[in-house]
């Protein structure tokens, strides 16, 4: 049995105790299988100073046109029909299609540096969420797990890394323990799925079964004391202390009234933004909300409008909600994607891949905002000032969050690593 168990990949083994907890104790909580035990105090360095404790990481699959958003040339040939408007703060001008947005933007900062060495979706998303290169011997892990490894879990009862929507493709904690990997939740108002006792099983019925369980195993766990299958009983324990939490409310979204849900739109990513908000406030740690539908190789200028809408709408939402409830300040907000789309207009009315230049955007957390750092030239084709490769970036979300960024992690096969590959955060956006 335990050669068996010891040959299984990570993904076995979660799939089998999952099968085993819902097959003889009725239950099927995968977020306590996500993650495995608390680590040792001694694992986390001295927290530098900073305002963010938590952050909401929105993520545009796809390649969002930078031109037709944060990065605007107005008159450019390169521009196509849509306008640029002014915004709240002073001199920063960004397209019409995010006319929300553009009253917030004296609490955000734009970086229209950007450049990345990848143009393939899998690998730009990949460096973009882990500050390095995609490689077939090493998973490196995303930023919500560097959180949690470096900066700890604040709240005890509910997962402290949490990714909103259908990301096949997430790196997920790489390297790292399972325990530090996201909670994913494909369909933000259902809820967290398979979180209480099956239909039929009372409590004592269930008390009987997890009392069973621990004599079934605990001669399995003297005889094989090892880490894996230690943070797998520490998963059940925390599976079950989290099912008879009141603290599962946070992920019901119909808590709250139906003003609040509609202002962030009736759509999956506008209900995951408002999903997050509602975990930040609980403590959670790390949420991602991901929106699909960028890479507009064909009819640019009919699919960008609809995804920008989707986007203006919740983001507005989301810096009001914040704003309003005095949460910015601890709040991280981030907006970013894998690369840009070509200042060319292609045969197609669209735009392809484009890596050398485009934009994110960050707000709240210590960010000064009402400001664009860096820029690309008069037609949006190159970097021209403030050139910002993506580990500086990700240095910066780091450095917002107050983790050590020359803090070293070794993989299993002892290779050292840092949370942003080593790289230094933008100063002037601080």
């Amino acid at each position: 049995m335990s050669k068996t168990f010891q040959c299984l990949d990570d993904v076995s083994r979660r799939e089998f105790a999952a099968f085993v907890a819902k097959s003889f104790l009725g239950v099927g909580l995968y977020s306590a299988l996500s993650r495995d035990v608390v680590a040792d105090e001694s694992e986390f360095a001295t927290l530098p100073q900073g305002t963010a404790k938590n952050c909401i990481y929105l993520y545009m699959n796809g390649g969002m046109t930078h031109l037709d958003t944060l990065d605007p040339k107005p008159g450019a040939e390169t521009q196509g029909p849509i306008e640029a408007i002014e915004t709240s703060a002073k001199g920063v001008m960004i397209s019409e299609l995010l006319p929300g947005l553009a009253k917030h933007m004296d609490k955000a900062a734009i970086v229209r540096s950007l450049s990345s060495t990848q143009g393939a979706h899998e690998r730009g998303q990949y460096l973009m969420k882990t500050s390095y290169t995609q490689r077939g011997t090493i998973r490196h892990p995303a930023m919500g797990a560097w959180v949690l490894r470096l900066g700890g879990q604040t709240n005890k009862s509910l997962p402290g890394n949490v990714r909103i929507g259908n990301d096949s493709r997430h790196p997920g904690a790489g390297f790292m323990e399972s325990k530090y990997a996201p909670l994913p939740i494909g369909n933000p108002e259902s809820g967290l799925q398979n979180s209480k006792v099956m239909r039929g099983i009372s409590t004592s019925e269930f008390e009987r079964r997890v009392k069973l369980s621990n004599d079934f195993d605990t001669e399995f766990r003297a005889k094989f004391n090892q880490k894996k299958v230690r943070s797998y009983t520490n998963a059940y324990n925390d599976a079950i202390k989290l099912m008879s939490s009141k603290e599962l409310e946070a992920f019901n979204i119909y808590n709250e009234n139906e003003r609040t849900r509609n202002a962030y739109g009736d759509n999956p990513f506008g209900q995951g933004c408002l999903l997050a908000r509602r975990l930040v406030e609980n403590d959670v740690r790390f949420i991602e909300v991901s929106l699909g539908g960028w890479d507009t190789h064909q009819g640019n200028f009919d699919r960008v409008p609809e995804r920008a809408q989707i986007l203006d709408q919740a983001l507005s939402a989301l810096l009001t909600d914040l704003a309003d409830k005095g949460m910015l300040k601890e709040t991280l907000v981030v907006l970013a994607t894998e690369f840009g789309r070509t200042p060319t207009i292609n045969q197609n009315a669209g735009r392809d891949h484009y890596p050398r230049a485009f934009s994110g955007l960050l707000a709240g957390g210590g960010i000064k905002g009402g400001q664009a750092f860096g820029a690309t030239d008069a037609k949006g084709v190159e970097v021209e000032d403030g050139f910002t490769e993506v580990p500086e970036f990700n240095a910066t979300i780091a450095n917002a969050l107050g983790l050590p960024l020359k803090k070293i992690v070794h993989s299993p096969t002892k290779r050292p690593f840092t949370v942003a590959d080593k790289s230094d955060p933008i100063s002037a956006l601080f």
